[in-house]
């Protein structure tokens, strides 16, 4: 593992993907932004992997309550294989780790709400798309499953 290595948590989706990122001790998360998910998507977040020292990487991983995989599923597989290609190719080292995102987004939505923060900007997609990655990395910190 690098030396004070963060982690980085992604909430997929198909029109934003969330970002949050740890402290170098890997005990909090911290929502940090979103990109849209353009071509340039990728570019931006292999940036990030490479300017915050990210050793490994939490994709939220979307099943249904039958742990079956759906369509977004299938989306976040082809996300995280373009992801290991472009880091490969950029000769950046980051392990992906898929977990479990279930219920993430009527979490974040009552996060937002007990938050005090206004409906106006409760409204804006891209901070609860933040705070899904977020809840995905703090509860993959807490896990006692972890590597």
């Amino acid at each position: 593992m690098k030396e004070n290595s963060k982690y980085l948590g992604l909430d997929f989706g198909l029109k934003r993907i969330g970002i949050a990122i740890t402290d170098t001790e890997k005990k909090f998360s911290f929502y940090r932004d979103y990109v849209f998910n353009d071509k340039y998507a990728i570019d931006k977040i292999v940036e990030i992997i490479r300017q915050e020292n990210v050793s490994k990487i939490i994709l939220g991983y979307p099943l249904n309550f039958k742990s079956e995989k759906t369509e977004i599923t299938l989306s976040v597989e082809n996300f995280s294989s373009e992801l290991k290609a472009s880091l490969l190719k950029k000769e950046t080292e980051a392990e992906i780790i898929y977990f479990d995102e279930r219920f993430t987004s009527s979490i974040s939505q009552d996060n937002l709400i007990q938050s005090g923060i206004s409906k106006k900007k409760r409204r804006d997609k891209g901070i609860l798309d933040s705070m899904s990655a977020k809840i995905i990395l703090q509860d993959y910190l807490d896990s006692p499953i972890k590597k």
